[in-house]
């Protein structure tokens, strides 16, 4: 048989999808170590970002930390974090799957705030708005959109990188594909494809399920109004900020 052959007969086993390490438990595990990650970056970069927009700082800062997380081997942080005091497990997976939610989260909390109208802000003082009602009045509410975009392309980021914390036994769908290369191509040839396709359908999924719940977040307001955030944080950042 060829490898999709394969692939299809491994997806057709009832007992690869209900065994304890099976189909349905190793997504659950995926979508729990993604969620722990995207949730631990939030919790660092939404509050940091909201900051560093609402006062006008920081610009160039975002930028730096978003292209140097692109020069991060994604392996090499999923290796080191389990050989420190941290040790093997969800919270060395969690923590490194982290650092790589935090970059489009920071940005997108940044441009957000950088976005919102400077009249709309003036209009904002003149009602006598103090700086902290400005923000979760005014600034926020406007920002959802920057926000939620920077949630989804976190979250499918992570949910895709997650699958390699498999080479430290780290769990999720990679170590369908972890044990498919360990029977060998030519036997496990099927289960390594059906593994990847796996992988693909849930980014789909989150990416889908996440898209729908950006466009439920956006004010009515704007709507009406085709509104899409800028491609880089450097796009959108004025000269000198």
């Amino acid at each position: 048989m060829s490898v999709i052959e394969d692939a299809i007969v491994w997806l057709n086993d009832p007992l690869n999808w209900t065994n304890p390490d099976g189909i349905f438990a190793r997504t659950a595990e995926h979508l729990w170590i993604s969620a722990a990650a995207v949730a631990l970056g939030c919790a660092v970069a939404w509050p940091l970002g909201v900051l560093m927009g609402h006062v006008g700082r920081g610009g160039p800062a975002v930028v730096t930390v978003t292209n140097l997380s692109r020069a991060v081997p994604t392996v090499a942080l999923l290796t080191i974090f389990p050989l420190t005091a941290i040790g093997f497990g969800p919270p060395a997976i969690i923590l490194a799957l982290s650092l790589f939610a935090i970059p489009p989260l920071l940005a997108n909390a940044y441009l957000g705030l950088r976005e919102v109208d400077p009249e709309v802000r003036d209009a904002g003082r003149g009602m006598g708005l103090s700086g902290w009602q400005l923000l979760r009045k005014v600034e926020l509410p406007l920002a959802v959109p920057y926000l939620a975009n920077g949630f989804r392309i976190a979250a499918v980021q992570v949910v895709a990188t997650a699958t390699l914390a498999a080479y430290v036994n780290g769990g999720g769908l990679g170590m369908i594909i972890s044990r498919g290369f360990g029977l060998g191509l030519a036997s496990g040839g099927g289960q390594v494809l059906a593994g990847g396709l796996l992988v693909a359908l849930l980014c789909l999924a989150v990416e889908g399920v996440l898209a729908l719940a950006e466009k439920a977040l956006l004010p009515k307001s704007l709507r009406r109004v085709k509104h899409r955030p800028p491609a880089s944080v450097a796009d959108a950042l004025p000269a000198g900020s």
